[in-house]
């Protein structure tokens, strides 16, 4: 791909419509019209290079497939192109097919040939490799029928999945740079800019929630000798991957967005902080700043005006107190991690301490499309607080794991049982836990909540960056509690006393109670040490470590009581509290069970008596309840 300096907005629409008329039989409008009878003729078949299905060989079916091309002469009709998530990553490896939209999952290498020789030469869909809704019992073959996919609204996703990340053309296909180009072109005022994304109702994507247009404001109005645009890319929560999924998927969105940044805030100067443990998103990363600037999107006198703007990488070691602010400002400048007192705000007192505008991926890949729509249409989608869409990782027990995007607004309801399928094997659902390690578990009874910031903060929880855990019967609250603790009390930073020994402390209390040891007064102890933790942390780590314990207690409290007073967990999890029993009535001796024991717990005389489990060497692992042939090992 020969890339060429962009001097004007009509050069850069040139460029829009060459590529498009190129990439257009991956649009269904375009194929209602049944596009050209030759193009007809023609696929482009894009692979999901995410990390979800490069992790299940989604490489490997790429390479295979460009070179059974090559083999086969089928250049000229055939076309393959990496593409970012498509959001249902349990399924992966995904390819689409256009422009007959063919969605295909889980596909393996050795299912190239039956692709190329039945779909592509003889026009049969592959029905092995298609989706099949567990509803309608039937394959689906376009990924809009598709369940999962129905109720989401991809806004800031809008890209993933739709064109090449690595190819800056595709993203000025779909009308990307074009909002830059109308700012520098109109010489556009930058209170104009700030107007119309604090009208838009944009609020801060990382889990703070500040008004995005407010901080941009905040930062236009301090001086400083330089200025800076930062985006916060160190996404620490367990289980969340969205702004590594957009920065996989869609660079360009986040580049652009900073770029307008730039130019509202007076600023020559950005920076990409993102964590090295996401090595595809960095890659890709790389390849689009490298390709805008040498198409002139960056540098210096863009698109032919004034104003210039550069931009590079500085890489994060994955410590998750670094998503704070002040600490991530700390990080990028090479000092250690650690937060500050605020104020003075970033905005103020930022790297190198000049003024310095953050927001995370998120919130970045809004910008383009609210200020080429305009505020009024993004106010327009969400509740009257909380506008537009949110990002979500969702996870846990349920059986559409994936990256979703939803409405504000959307029930939890919704997002488990209409997008997510439901709990895996039909068991009970429990809790969701957003947030993650800051945020709270919302119970069943609570189902129908909307998911904005206004009303998770109400019931204890909050929005976080947006990871969603969903729990069922089968998982212990206080075991969850101490899990995010544990985490929450590891990544902190040291600084502050509250956060580093108070953390601690809960730490203990709460291993205390799941092994049987806990009293009553330890239960109004906890909750005393976390709001204690939680009104005198340094910053949002240690301020908001506490919330799942306290959602918890809210919530589950009887769970707590059963470790207490009963010394059981009620959900078998908690090793200390439980036994690994064999029924002297289903057993049948065949010693399958003492055999994959790593201890010796297990003895018996095979094919005479019941074999019997030793309480006091046995280490809970379970590995003999899966391998019993008639069930007879459980938990008691």
């Amino acid at each position: 791909m020969e890339l060429k300096n962009i001097n004007s907005v009509e050069e850069l629409s040139k460029i829009k419509d060459d590529t498009y008329n190129k990439i257009k039989i991956r649009f269904s409008e375009d194929n209602e019209d049944k596009i050209l009878e030759k193009e007809l003729k023609k696929y482009h078949i894009l692979v999901c290079s995410g990390t979800g299905c490069v992790s299940s060989r989604g490489n490997m079916v790429r390479e295979r497939l460009e070179k059974e091309i090559r083999k086969r002469k089928l250049e000229e009709r055939v076309k393959v192109f990496k593409t970012g998530c498509f959001g249902f990553c349990k399924l992966g490896p995904i390819i689409m097919i256009h422009p007959d939209e063919t969605f295909y999952i889980k596909v393996e290498p050795q299912d190239v040939d039956n692709i190329l020789t039945n779909h592509i030469v003889k026009g049969e869909r592959v029905e092995k490799l298609l989706y099949k809704s567990p509803t309608l019992n039937q394959f689906v073959e376009n990924m809009n029928e598709i369940d999962f996919f129905n109720n989401q609204m991809r806004i800031a996703l809008r890209n993933c999945g739709v064109i090449n990340p690595e190819d800056i053309t595709e993203y000025i296909a779909m009308d990307g740079y074009k909002a830059l180009g109308d700012i520098l072109t109109n010489k556009t005022p930058p209170k104009d800019i700030i107007d119309n994304v604090k009208k838009s109702g944009l609020r801060g994507r990382g889990g703070g929630g500040f008004s995005t247009g407010r901080k941009w404001e905040y930062a236009l109005s301090y001086d400083g000798e330089r200025k800076f645009v930062l985006c916060n890319a160190d996404e620490g929560d367990p289980g969340a991957f969205m702004d590594r999924s957009i920065l996989e998927g869609d660079p360009h969105s986040v580049i652009e967005a900073m770029i307008i940044a730039g130019y509202t805030i007076n600023s020559n100067q950005g920076y990409v902080y993102v964590r090295a443990e996401y090595p595809i998103a960095v890659e890709r990363l790389e390849i689009a700043i490298e390709q805008a600037r040498k198409t002139g999107l960056l540098g210096n006198n863009i698109l032919g005006s004034d104003f210039s703007f550069d931009l590079d990488l500085k890489l994060g070691a994955g410590a998750f107190v670094c998503g704070e602010e002040t600490a991530l400002i700390q990080s990028a400048m090479g000092l250690r991690g650690e937060p500050r007192p605020r104020p003075p705000f970033p905005a103020e007192v930022g790297l190198w301490e000049m003024p310095t505008l953050n927001n995370n991926v998120e919130t970045f890949a809004n910008i383009p499309i609210i200020l080429r729509k305009g505020g009024d249409w993004y106010a327009s989608i969400g509740t009257e607080k909380s506008k537009g869409t949110k990002v979500f990782a969702l996870a846990g027990q349920i059986n559409n794991t994936g990256l979703i995007e939803v409405p504000m607004g959307t029930s939890l309801r919704t997002i488990i049982y209409e997008i997510g399928g439901g709990i895996h094997d039909n068991k009970r659902f429990k809790a969701a836990q957003t947030g993650g390690p800051s945020g709270g578990c919302i119970p069943e009874e609570l189902l129908d909540t909307k998911i904005d910031f206004e009303s998770l903060s109400d019931i204890g929880s909050m929005m976080g960056s947006g990871g969603l855990i969903i729990m069922d019967e089968t998982d212990c609250m206080l075991d969850i509690s101490r899990f995010y603790l544990e985490f929450a009390q590891d990544e902190s930073c040291g600084k502050c006393v509250p956060c580093s020994i108070g953390t601690k402390r809960i730490l203990e209390i709460l291993e205390r109670i799941s092994k049987g040891e806990g009293q009553m007064e330890d239960l109004e102890i906890l909750e005393d040490l976390c709001y204690d933790v939680k009104d005198s942390s340094l910053c949002g780590l240690g301020q908001t470590a506490p919330n799942p314990i306290l959602s918890t207690l809210k919530f589950f409290k009887d769970e707590y009581i059963a470790h207490i007073k009963e010394k059981t967990c009620p959900a078998g999890v908690c090793n200390n509290l439980l036994k690994v029993v064999i029924s002297d009535e289903k057993c049948v001796s065949c010693g399958i069970c003492a055999r994959v024991c790593p201890v010796n717990a297990i003895t018996g005389e095979q094919k005479k008596s019941p074999f019997h489990i030793h309480q006091d060497v046995c280490i809970k692992c379970c590995a003999c309840i899966p391998k019993c042939p008639v069930d007879a090992i459980y938990k008691a």
